[in-house]
């Protein structure tokens, strides 16, 4: 990802699904099928982006704790957007703007979260 090769790095990443729902010390919360998450929706394939995250939502007792379970759902908005579903992307930022309401509001993920949403609810 560092090197804008979001190829390479599904690749490299595509090793670590068999571990996906494993607690493991090295990589726990689902934190690699966010990381697979986050890098399709940077080469633009929203519809495995949302697969990947998708996996976070389903598994809460996992990660809601961390900074990934809410994080989901942001990027799962990004990405039913990215795919065209704009009904869809309107519920997932609204359900992490919820989870987030008593977030410092000058977190710049809070601002981007929230202007996204405005342009969204303006479609």
């Amino acid at each position: 990802m560092q090197q804008r090769d979001p190829d390479a790095a599904i690749d490299l990443l595509g090793g670590t699904v068999p571990y996906d729902l494993a607690g493991t010390q090295s990589f726990d919360y689902l934190y690699p099928a966010y990381i697979r998450g986050l890098t399709y929706l940077k080469s633009g394939d929203g519809r495995s982006a949302a697969g990947e995250l998708q996996k976070l939502i389903d598994n809460p007792g996992l990660c809601l704790g961390y900074i990934t379970g809410p994080l989901a759902r942001l990027q799962l908005g990004r990405a039913q957007k990215m795919m065209g579903d704009e009904a869809a992307a309107r519920r997932s930022y609204e359900i992490f703007l919820n989870l987030w309401k008593d977030a410092d509001p000058d977190l710049p993920i809070c601002q981007q979260a929230k202007a996204e949403y405005a342009q969204l609810k303006k479609s």
